[in-house]
């Protein structure tokens, strides 16, 4: 007698709630790249989401990931599986949010991805956008992602996020780009480093050279990669908290943006080195899918940040 295969059974002709639940468990899984984080995230015991995982192959008939000992990792027809999802959730949110556009009322979700380290800016119009956004529909779902620029614009692409706020790397295809910000940054040391001391007028590219420096791992504009070229180079991080970290011991150079070195330069912490000479500024920008749908919460948020210039 042939066994018979648990994975080759159809999903039912329609979604149930309870579909739809077990593939925000499997998103979640797989954002968080595993089960014992997506413990945390979803508050929910890792037995649970086992079982859960089990159920959502069982209705869909295929074996979406591998999980044991060798760690976590989806199979192809997991990778379009999630893909899927990613579509499916974005459509939904577009339903409702469409849905609560004819009654009139601000409900519903913002998703919103941010690049680390905006929050010391003095204009804050993110966050004043937000509040405003908050004022006008207190029961609006604000849902804020600190991820790489990369991740943001695919997430914006495929639906996954409403909005993102992203440096002025290198335009995509699919997605529109609007000013919002200029940061400016400049090169810094530790109170303890050789140059703390140093007059800006004595410092030269070539005396910096001289010294360690951290540079960031995490893409950057052609414009700002050169002002990296002339630093002699040891050590990177993959956000700004960590070259701070670095600069902070006293053995590296490095460049910040100035409103977040700005609490360790009054501290007498930090000093930064001959601004005039060494300095760059980083262009900020929304960004929104191209062709993307009226969406009343989307379009609040877009009006108030627009409005705080």
């Amino acid at each position: 007698m042939t066994k018979s295969n648990p994975y080759k059974q159809k999903l039912a002709s329609q979604l149930s709630n309870f579909d739809i639940r077990l593939l925000r468990i499997f998103r979640t899984v797989v954002e968080c790249g595993g089960f014992s984080a997506a413990e945390v995230e979803l508050n929910i015991s890792r037995s649970a989401i086992s079982i859960s995982m089990s159920d959502l192959e069982e209705r869909l008939g295929l074996r979406l990931c591998q999980r044991g000992r060798a760690g976590f990792s989806l199979t192809e027809e997991g990778k379009l599986v999630y893909q899927a999802s990613q579509q499916l959730m974005a459509s939904l949110e577009n339903f409702r949010t469409q849905v609560n556009t004819i009654h009139a009322k601000l409900t519903g979700e913002l998703n919103i991805g941010i690049t680390d380290n905006l929050v010391t800016l003095e204009h804050m119009r993110v966050s004043k956008a937000l509040k405003a956004l908050k004022s006008e529909g207190s029961e609006v779902e604000i849902n804020i992602r600190m991820i790489p620029p990369n991740e943001i614009e695919r997430y914006v692409l495929d639906g996954g996020l409403h909005v993102g706020v992203v440096p002025d790397l290198r335009p995509l295809p699919g997605l529109e780009y609007s000013k919002l910000y200029t940061e400016e940054s400049l090169l810094y040391c530790n109170y303890e480093h050789p140059l703390f001391n140093a007059q800006d007028s004595d410092l030269t590219a070539e005396i910096i050279n001289k010294f360690e420096a951290v540079a960031p791992s995490y893409a950057q504009t052609a414009q700002t990669r050169i002002h990296y070229q002339d630093l002699n180079t040891s050590a990177t991080a993959t956000d700004r908290e960590g070259v701070a970290f670095l600069i902070l011991t006293g053995c590296f150079v490095g460049y910040l943006p100035t409103h977040y070195a700005k609490r360790w330069t009054l501290s007498g912490q930090m000093r930064a080195l001959s601004p005039e000479k060494f300095n760059f500024t980083t262009e900020y920008q929304i960004v929104l899918r191209k062709g993307t749908k009226p969406n009343l919460v989307l379009d609040t948020f877009l009006k108030e940040i627009s409005a705080d210039k």
